[in-house]
């Protein structure tokens, strides 16, 4: 099968609003979680998550246009401009063999509840004709294709907090078996309202630390009570290695293993032992051919199931605590940005490959002896990274991992 590399790279999240200023925020350990200003959240048992801040749509759409898209799409457009742009794609490029992968958990959550409370105020006739366009998960792709002109193979990956990564490994499959010659990945996610906040909350899958907001998502600390909401975007151009050669695209990594289960165990909870997380894990081993991975980006939620079996999963992966690689979790400081989460932290991993540093797990302070590996602690490490793995773990038990190589 044909070769898969990145060539173009793009995100938004609360830490910035692009993915220099991103990434360089979450080295240093800075945290982009604060009291919700999106909406009134007074009423709410859950106040904090990790809003993007002054980021205006306008910047990226037509003003008349912005309305006819959902808040995770203007997303999805900002983090697509930056990764096309840094792509630096010939203009010679066929649109024809350039195709798209979308990926969100939910999509237009908070037009669909906007929506909902028009129908019973003022009756339907007073619904947006741009109401569903703007909702819907596979617009995502389609504002972005239609911007770029990508007329290749336009796909929706809706996995829940899988969804980055299985857009990924969707997009890498169509160029393997010679669908297309490159494929934009744009995952994104906005379900910071009233009903996202509360639904998750209903759950008790939030923590309630809204005293203090910065410290409330603390993975792998035995004091974890619950992931805390984010939001943003990613977006990765992949290419067939011989094609971005022969225009002479800088490479900033292969590609080389992805791996994909089902828990079919429990709606919400991972399957015992991270099982199925751990097949996941071994599959993309097997496909990137077992090399020695050298980091781990985390699913890492900070939530008391996700982190201690996804520990378990790993040692089962690796053999032992000692043989596990050095893993992080950069939700600390991004939150848990759901189906934009995968396509974000693949981008992480990535550019803590190209620049030798691996991030840190921030609010690490207790060690939770069930959770025993290296999480690099609070504090950024520099080291050599030649093969970085990315996992993400989604509701209905479906699992993606990722795994990276520097050329």
């Amino acid at each position: 099968m044909k070769r898969v590399v990145v060539t173009g790279m793009g995100m938004i999240n609360a830490l910035g609003h692009d993915k220099e200023s991103s990434f360089k925020a979450i080295c240093d350990g800075e945290c982009g979680i604060d009291m919700i200003t999106i909406f009134d959240a007074s009423l709410q048992s859950v106040q904090i998550a990790g809003e993007v801040k002054g980021f205006n749509p306008e910047t990226i759409m037509h003003p008349k246009e912005v309305k006819k898209a959902d808040r995770f799409i203007h997303f999805g457009l900002k983090a697509a401009q930056e990764a096309m742009a840094d792509a630096n794609l010939n203009a010679d490029i066929d649109k024809d063999r350039f195709g798209i992968s979308a990926a969100a958990g939910i999509g237009g959550l908070a037009a669909i509840e906007a929506s909902s409370i028009i129908l019973e105020t003022k009756g339907p006739r007073r619904i947006s004709p741009f109401f569903i366009p703007s909702a819907l998960v596979n617009m995502l792709g389609g504002f972005v294709s239609i911007e770029h002109g990508l007329k290749g193979p336009n796909l929706s990956s809706v996995t829940a907090c899988a969804a980055g990564t299985h857009g990924i490994n969707e997009a890498a499959k169509t160029i393997m078996i010679g669908g297309a010659d490159q494929m934009l990945v744009v995952a994104a996610e906005s379900a910071i309202c009233g009903v996202g906040i509360g639904g998750f909350a209903a759950m008790k899958a939030l923590s309630t630390r809204n005293d203090e907001p910065k410290k409330a998502s603390r993975p792998f600390d035995a004091d974890r009570s619950g992931f805390v909401m984010g939001e943003g975007a990613a977006a990765l151009v992949l290419e067939e290695y011989e094609s971005a050669i022969a225009r002479g695209a800088r490479i900033y990594a292969e590609l080389i293993g992805f791996g994909e289960s089902g828990d079919a165990n429990h709606i919400t909870t991972p399957a015992p032992g991270g099982e199925g997380a751990a097949r996941a894990m071994k599959a993309a081993m097997k496909m990137a051919g077992q090399p020695k991975v050298d980091y781990i980006n985390a699913h890492g939620t900070s939530t008391k199931y996700n982190d201690w079996y996804e520990t378990m999963a790993t040692k089962a992966t690796f053999g032992s605590a000692e043989n596990c690689p050095p893993i992080s979790s950069t939700k600390g400081q991004t939150g848990h940005c759901l189906g934009a989460a995968g396509g974000i932290e693949a981008i992480i991993s990535i550019m803590a490959m190209r620049d030798g540093i691996i991030p840190p797990t921030i609010n690490y302070d207790t060690p939770d002896p069930d959770c025993d590996l290296d999480v690099v602690p609070n504090v950024a490490r520099a080291a050599e990274l030649n093969v970085v793995m990315s996992n993400s773990f989604g509701f209905g038990g479906t699992n993606g991992v990722v795994i990276f190589r520097k050329i």
